[in-house]
């Protein structure tokens, strides 16, 4: 049977449900779409940072594939265009893919299983659990984490699948798709590559070669530093590193070393991803919208002059200035770095949270559309806080977290004061 496979948040070779469910195929077609975000408040296209990421993930897969017999063919256009024209140029027999997370990419693969001429198989995506293993029906998922967390702590995250040793011959004499070359290198403060070897290696050296998972509760919040925090999410993201392998080498080392409270609370990580993954797909277009999924509504505006102070680290809060330049420069930034820029735009320039998760989305080489866009509506108060939203003193945390200003200088975050400007009547908040 003539199989594509559409690889789409999947990167990888080891715990690839689509990728297993392929190795039946007589000849397989093996095909990626580079993601072309909508432009949208001036937002358009990727930073070079994220460009760059996953354009080296792209490198380092087919280099796997290649060692298999295998080769990745990269469409620069939509998959609503290029796989119909695969399956009549190719005869394809059957395309199988993931379970997408979002609205937009769950529209793409309705459209799809309508107009396409084959079948189209769909398996899990990079989650902990299979939906049929969720204690609750997924239309009745935890509006709130904690009663998420007191529902799935009992049950068992499913077994990774294993690394393939062969794959189904390629398609004769197709000739398809260039992968694009990275256009930035990384920066030398965030000195990691896209690839899934890359992720396995970062994944043994933090949590045995250093250990430093036993001290994740006490580090987790620092701004920088390259075992503070685990710094995973940029492969978990595009699917580079499997969150099923994650947990599985973490139990390891909990049964071959020791179990404490970080190791505990690194745990807890991996299930607040998860629960942004379901709710991403319950939410729908919610997810996306103003009042958000709590219905909340809030006073926000667009107004341009703040929104590009923020984007430019031209504020008059230093730390902010300080977390904005390290973001477009490195394509990353700390998880409390990214509550106290959220909580700046949103509370202190009272800005539409939706432009700030727009930004993010464009520039984090670990951009996860559930994990953005729910927690930015978590500060926002439009989301799954039950407290309504968060707004973080800025002079706090900074005094907590950079009390003697070297990370604020390191990321040039003192500028001179802004003037004033004059409000008006187009100024005003939306309501």
């Amino acid at each position: 049977m003539r199989t594509l496979l559409w690889l789409q948040n999947d990167l990888r070779l080891h715990d690839n449900a689509a990728l297993h469910a392929s190795l039946d195929a007589s000849e397989l077609l093996i095909v990626t779409c580079w993601p072309n975000p909508k432009p949208w408040c001036n937002n358009t296209g990727m930073g070079p940072q994220r460009q760059r990421f996953l354009a080296e993930s792209l490198h380092g897969l087919n280099h796997e594939l290649t060692q298999l017999g295998q080769t990745l063919h990269v469409s620069k256009a939509s998959p609503e265009n290029v796989l119909p024209e695969l399956v009549e140029r190719y005869e394809i027999d059957r395309i199988i893919t993931s379970q997408p997370q979002a609205y937009n990419e769950a529209q793409t693969l309705e459209y799809l299983e309508r107009t396409l001429d084959c079948p189209l198989l769909v398996t899990r995506g990079n989650t902990l659990f299979d939906e049929a293993q969720l204690p609750f029906q997924l239309e009745a998922i935890p509006k709130h984490f904690t009663p998420f967390k007191q529902q799935i702590k009992h049950c068992s995250t499913g077994d990774p699948l294993p690394t393939p040793t062969h794959l189904p011959p390629p398609i004769p004499k197709v000739r398809y798709g260039l992968t694009p070359k990275p256009v930035a290198r990384p920066h030398l403060t965030l000195p990691f590559r896209g690839g899934e070897s890359e992720g396995l290696r970062r994944l043994r050296h933090w949590i045995f070669d250093r250990q430093a998972v036993v001290h994740y509760k006490q580090t987790r919040n620092a701004l920088d530093g390259l075992d503070n925090c685990s710094i995973f999410s940029p492969w978990l993201a595009i699917g580079a590193l499997s969150v099923r392998h994650v947990a599985e080498q973490l139990a390891r080392f909990e049964q071959e070393y020791l179990s404490n409270e970080s190791t505990e609370w690194f745990l807890f990580e991996l299930w607040w991803r998860e629960f942004f993954h379901w709710r991403a797909q319950v939410d729908g277009l919610r997810l996306f919208l103003p009042y958000g999924v709590a219905r909340q509504k809030r006073l926000r505006t667009f107004e341009p002059r703040q929104y590009a102070r923020w984007c430019q680290g031209d504020t008059d809060y230093p730390l902010v200035n300080a977390l904005m330049h390290q973001l477009v420069v490195t394509g990353y930034m700390s998880n409390r770095g990214r509550q106290i820029a959220a909580s700046c735009l949103v509370n202190e320039l009272g800005v539409d949270w939706r432009y700030g998760a727009a930004f993010f989305e464009k520039h984090l080489i670990d951009y996860d559309v559930g994990s953005n866009y729910g927690n930015w509506q978590y500060i926002a108060g439009v989301g799954s806080d039950p407290r309504g939203g968060r707004q973080f003193n800025i002079e706090k945390q900074t005094a907590q977290h950079d009390p003697e200003g070297r990370f604020t200088r390191q990321w040039d975050g003192f500028r001179a004061k802004q003037p004033l400007y004059v409000t008006d009547a187009s100024d005003w908040p939306i309501g």
